[in-house]
């Protein structure tokens, strides 16, 4: 089982996209206050990385977090604010909603990663959507972001060696 998931996990983390304005940071050279929040917010969890991102001329960083096998990243201001959260969880976490519409447009597709995202305003956490990875029946890899009553919000097919 272990094994599959870490195979999810790079087929998610070579899929994903890559930003020129993503940048590895080393741990000793993340703002203490962004590692402080993250570490707050999810003290069970074990940093495992960090990266720095530019976004719209704004500076965040996110924290990627383990904690009971799953993955959990928070995006970060550089002083500290928590701006959105993305926490994997299993397929059977699903709402029935979100279950039966992805089933419905997708049939027999296999979930590589699902993610619930919540958006974080003035320190309240709020259900954004859930993030899915799937494959197809057709082996066609998408990328959809559906809300919490099933409607989907956006949906990317993913070509292979696309970032």
């Amino acid at each position: 089982m272990r094994q599959l998931v870490m195979t999810a996990m790079a087929v998610f983390v070579l899929a994903a996209p890559v930003r020129a304005d993503e940048e590895k940071v080393p741990l000793d050279k993340v703002p203490k206050a962004v590692l402080e929040a993250a570490k707050k917010r999810f003290p069970k969890a074990e940093v495992v990385g960090v990266e720095k991102e530019t976004e719209n001329g704004k500076t965040f960083y996110e924290v990627e977090m383990k904690e009971a096998g799953k993955t959990i990243d928070v995006i970060v201001t550089p002083e500290g604010a928590i701006s959105k959260i993305e926490k994997q969880i299993d397929a059977k976490d699903l709402p029935k909603a979100v279950a039966s519409a992805l089933e419905e447009k997708y049939p027999k597709a296999t979930y590589k990663t699902i993610e619930v995202i919540y958006e974080v305003k003035n320190d309240k956490e709020s259900l954004g959507y859930y993030e899915v990875l799937l494959v197809t029946a057709e082996k066609k890899t998408f990328e959809v972001e559906i809300l919490a009553d099933g409607k989907i919000k956006a949906e990317e097919e993913k070509k292979p060696g696309k970032k």
